[in-house]
């Protein structure tokens, strides 16, 4: 959300809050064919994918296919799993989908028929075809076997993937953007998620006039949500599935949900914060867009899909999922990419959290080519505090605590890794504890306790996040749960520092100042976050993800009215980092899009935000990688696409992107189907995809690639474009034709681009990066590049 602070545009930030672990990605690769196959056996491969996303097309033709080949299915105990039917294959005797698949149920399940309509949890029928229901693995086994059913897939656990931004994104209520589309006026965002505090001022429905009647959302009477708290701002709102207390409630009190939603199209709200941070006018990115809330309490791949064919069957424009996998499969039998797909046919823009296992390469999720991929980035602006050591240095950190100080007293320092509990509070008396553990690496506060009962414990804490160069890019504001004295986080430039001094001093020793206010513009950004999930995309290298970056680090948004579990000090805006923060930005701003242009398909959307991305941040430099890897030597190096895609998201821009790449569902069949071919058996390959970025793979078996795209006019004049190329030494690109002329609106152009190793025997194994931009005085069209050499 945006906070104006003194007038101008400002963003708050306020509490972080990390989430569970294992977001990773799938990294196995799809077998491609032997080349020695025959043309009968690459037509059989290439018809079997096409036949899997023909159903979804609505198409009467329907391939066999099971998980069979998949981790074994559980043999005895029930489970709950996703059946992929084919709608079109409903035998006539039945008089509905229901009826057919409950029959399926009674059929391939060993017990009573009456207990069946009780464990088909969820019906899908929008965005996919089939139904959840409980079985054991042999059950399952069974009814992958059944006519009609082209899938078995045991329910997997996702997870939340935790705004100055609106401001920071060049967003400002008298102009531009939110000017020329009425802030996003009329457009729905869905948010599957974890629910909605419907009271929060956050979703104040003041100045806004009725929904439109084409929405066929509705909101819940269900436990202690009334539906009455729903308006004009709140349109939708309800539970899928139960909850574990088995209330059907939509009422958000985890906080993501709320967080999430008020980021996307948070209405204005002055003087927000957290306690005396940030203080401010809090809006969405499209503060005007209409809400609608899909509860998923459990958090089970089967309730995220039913979400998504809810909201997509009632009607949304645009969807914002913070959730994730933490073992994503190939696409084809991946319910999440699969509903995704359902979502983008029928015209509902999708963005998705790419993940929060950074820095590490090949962490992404959600990396389908019909999802937006949204990755992390900070924002310029800090809570700055001090520590200052014995012998006078100075070091600056981040801290929201909240007792101004210019020094307090000189107190001892004490090393711990402040992990298992190694220290007892009678240890830690008197003493500031640094949380860092011997070889300097990250370690969190949130084991280093409170006062006991006698009053014994620390007089401060610090924490250095040495998994970033930068303070600004420090995470772990609120590390310190159970623990609300002096504390402050300091990065690894500055930890090393007090590492040194420590390891120096005989006695060392330190106090803090605690200035107590937000630092706005003195801080280089955006940055990527570190934890970040980085490219290459594990299923499909040749597509390259995350798309782009948004503000996603220390990020305000509203909260729940109850006591927050992450913090003490409870407050009704809390600040969270995490991709789960930059996917609802990116959603907002694809709001605002659909506003303006309300035929634009998903792919065009998605263009727009890719083409027109910054990669330069607010001091004209590159815009830099905040993560601390081995290879970099000793400070931030310039973000890679593999960490900020094409860059940030720049929404004035994504407004009128002069060109856009379109596809549809023809082009995703023929990406899937090409996934079974190398590059010579299929030109172009899955890289040959009508998307705004490339990557080439030169292979050692060829130093030639070439690929075609086609871009589509979306301004009204007409325009003449000529080609900029950027590209690695020994590289040589040749784009034809060089010069695009564009006469009529909506018009159509096709140009091929050869890529040619001139250097394959000097160069070494790895990634370079380059750019290919379709420029006029008006438009820039820029497409980032990813070079691969392997053996």
């Amino acid at each position: 959300m945006d906070t104006d602070i003194h007038g101008d545009k400002r963003t708050g930030l306020s509490l972080y809050m990390k989430y569970p672990p294992g977001t990773h990605c799938f990294t196995t690769e799809l077998t491609h064919p032997s080349a020695m196959a025959s043309i009968a056996t690459k037509l059989l491969h290439h018809l079997a994918l096409l036949l899997f996303l023909a159903q979804l097309t609505n198409s009467a033709l329907v391939p066999k296919i099971t998980n069979l080949d998949q981790p074994a299915l559980k043999p005895l105990a029930p489970s709950t799993y996703i059946v992929h039917a084919n709608h079109l294959a409903k035998p006539p005797q039945f008089a509905s989908l229901e009826h057919w698949y409950h029959s399926m149920v009674a059929t391939h399940s060993p017990r009573a028929v009456a207990d069946n309509p009780s464990r088909i949890l969820h019906t899908y029928d929008t965005v996919m075809h089939g139904f959840a229901v409980q079985l054991t693995g042999d059950e399952a086994r069974s009814m992958s076997g059944a006519e009609g059913v082209t899938g078995v897939y045991e329910d997997r656990v996702v997870h939340h993937l935790t705004t100055r931004t609106p401001g920071f994104l060049g967003l400002d209520p008298g102009f531009g953007a939110w000017r020329d589309t009425d802030s996003g006026d009329g457009v729905i965002i869905g948010i599957v998620d974890s629910g909605i505090w419907p009271e929060s001022p956050s979703f104040s429905d003041r100045g806004l006039g009725p929904v439109r009647s084409s929405w066929r959302g509705s909101c819940v009477d269900a436990g202690d949500f009334n539906a009455s708290l729903c308006n004009n701002k709140l349109v939708g709102a309800k539970t899928i599935g139960m909850g574990d207390d088995g209330s059907a409630s939509p009422r958000d009190t985890f906080g993501h949900g709320t967080h999430v939603a008020s980021t996307a199209a948070g209405s204005e709200v002055p003087d927000a914060g957290f306690l005396m941070f940030a203080r401010g006018t809090a809006r969405g990115v499209a503060p005007k867009a209409r809400i609608a809330v899909y509860k998923v309490s459990v958090m089970k791949m089967a309730e995220i899909a039913a979400g998504i064919d809810a909201a997509v069957k009632d009607g949304v424009d645009i969807i914002s999922l913070s959730l994730g996998d933490v073992d994503p499969r190939p696409f084809y039998i991946d319910a999440l990419a699969i509903a995704v797909f359902g979502a983008e046919r029928n015209g509902v823009f999708v963005a998705l959290a790419g993940g929060n296992d950074g820095p590490r390469a090949s962490t992404l999720i959600n990396s389908a080519p019909w999802m937006t991929t949204v990755g992390a980035a900070t924002v310029d602006r800090q809570f700055l505090a001090n520590l200052i050591l014995g012998d006078g240095q100075v070091l600056t950190g981040q801290s929201f605590y909240t007792s101004k100080a210019r020094q307090t007293t000189m107190t001892p320092l004490l090393l711990s890794s402040c992990l298992g509990g190694d220290l007892t509070p009678e240890e830690t008396d008197g003493k500031i504890v640094v949380c860092m553990d011997e070889a300097g690496a990250p370690s969190g506060g949130d084991q280093v306790r409170a006062r006991d009962a006698n009053g014994a414990g620390p007089a401060g804490i610090v924490v250095v996040d040495s998994s970033g160069w930068l303070q600004d890019g420090t995470v772990g504001l609120s590390v310190a749960v159970d623990f609300t004295g002096p504390t402050i986080v300091l990065s690894l430039t500055e930890g090393k520092k007090l590492r040194a001094y420590m390891v120096s001093s005989p006695h060392p020793g330190a106090s803090f100042s605690f200035p107590c206010k937000t630092v706005i513009g003195e801080n280089r950004a955006p940055v990527v976050a570190t934890f970040s999930s980085r490219g290459p995309n594990p299923i499909v290298p040749e597509l390259l993800k995350p798309d782009v970056v948004a503000p996603g680090q220390n990020i305000l948004a509203a909260w729940t009215g109850i006591d927050s579990p992450a913090d003490a000090r409870n407050s009704n805006y809390q600040v969270a980092s995490g991709t789960s923060m930059a996917c609802p930005h990116v959603a907002g701003v694809a709001a605002l899009i659909k506003k303006k242009h309300p035929s634009w398909t998903p792919a065009m959307i998605r263009s727009a935000l890719i083409t027109t991305a910054g990669t330069l941040d607010n001091t004209d430099r590159e815009i830099l990688d905040n993560a601390v890897l081995h290879v970099q030597g000793s400070r931030a190096t310039v973000a890679t696409p593999f960490a900020a895609g094409a860059g940030q998201v720049r929404p004035q821009l994504a407004m009128d992107p002069g060109l856009v790449y379109d596809a549809g569902a023809r082009d995703y069949v023929d990406f899937l189907c090409a996934l079974n071919y190398t590059t010579e058996e299929l030109p172009g390959g899955a890289a040959g995809l009508n998307y705004p970025s490339f990557v080439v793979v030169f292979d050692g078996r060829t130093g030639v690639r070439t690929l075609a795209r086609t871009v589509t006019k979306v301004s009204e004049e007409a325009e003449t474009y000529s080609v900029v190329v950027k590209a690695p030494e020994h590289v040589k690109v040749i784009v034809m034709p060089t010069t695009l002329e564009f006469k009529e609106p909506k018009e159509r152009k096709s140009y091929t681009v050869e890529f040619r190793d001139e250097a394959p025997g000097n160069r070494k194994t790895g990634w370079d990066f380059g750019q290919i931009s379709w420029e006029n005085d008006k438009h820039r069209v820029r497409s980032p590049v990813a070079f691969q050499w392997k053996n």
